[in-house]
């Protein structure tokens, strides 16, 4: 009698690790399909963008030209993710590439349609709202909150060696790699420093936006406030520290396929 019960308390125990594996392999399979949907639906929309908008002024064409790279970029990433983070950087590429378009729509002066889920990469960057010049060893550099001749080059925001980079249209794109030393001897982060602290006389330097960077290279996560500091809007906090230079991934959708 004692080695029958034994044997329906194995059976027992066999049978339900076997149910927790399926249900596990199953809830893995799912959130995989879901993410795999959720990059595949922000990629089409921004190669509906990319095929239809069209423009001859700098800013506009560098702008589709940012988005275009994204698009390739993201193709490459969604055939080749075999993982949910896999597909989210996927994602994360896409809505990049959207953020060139609205960009781009921007300078082509329509409409740049709804906002889009915040940046990973982005998060705590903040956001250009007046114009800003400097002079670094004899050259010029400017940003600023709309596109134009002088500044043609869009930026999502992000962080460049650490240091935030606030969304918004650059004389050059020194936060590209490939492109750091398009100053010459000047190199991106001196410029930046230049362009955001008060090392260089910037009157509308705020000590928030100095803290915001103390806090950003020791690692904490948050900008806090809404105040704006020094021509950078602050979006109020956010993680930034996780996994693809960012925090979470925000959802969102537009209604439609490249419907803007």
């Amino acid at each position: 009698m004692e080695f029958l019960l034994l044997l329906v308390l194995v059976a027992l125990l066999a049978g339900g690790v076997l149910w927790w594996r399926r249900e596990s392999t199953a809830r893995t399979q799912r959130a995989l399909a879901d993410a795999r949907a959720e990059a595949q639906r922000w990629y089409e929309r921004l190669g509906g963008q990319v095929m239809n908008l069209h423009g001859d002024e700098p800013a506009v064409k560098q702008a589709l030209l940012d988005a275009g790279e994204r698009y390739n970029a993201a193709g490459s990433q969604l055939e080749q993710a075999r993982s949910v983070k896999q597909f989210e950087l996927a994602r994360e590429t896409a809505l990049e590439g959207l953020a060139y378009v609205r960009a781009a729509r921007v300078a082509l002066g329509i409409d740049p349609g709804p906002e889009l889920p915040q940046l990973a990469a982005a998060r705590g960057a903040g956001q250009l709202t007046k114009e800003r010049e400097v002079d670094v060893q004899g050259q010029t550099f400017r940003a600023g909150p709309h596109p134009g001749p002088q500044t043609p080059h869009y930026y999502p925001g992000g962080y460049y060696q650490g240091r935030p980079v606030p969304a918004g249209w650059y004389s050059q794109p020194l936060w590209k790699p490939a492109l750091a030393g398009a100053a010459g001897a000047v190199g991106g982060m001196l410029v930046f420093s230049a362009l955001f602290s008060p090392a260089f006389a910037d009157p509308g330097y705020d000590a928030g936006y100095a803290a915001g960077l103390e806090d950003a290279g020791a690692g904490d996560e948050d900008f806090t406030g809404s105040d704006e500091f020094g021509g950078v809007e602050d979006p109020g906090g956010g993680d930034f520290g996780a996994d693809f230079g960012g925090g979470d991934f925000g959802g969102g959708d537009f209604g439609g396929f490249g419907d803007f």
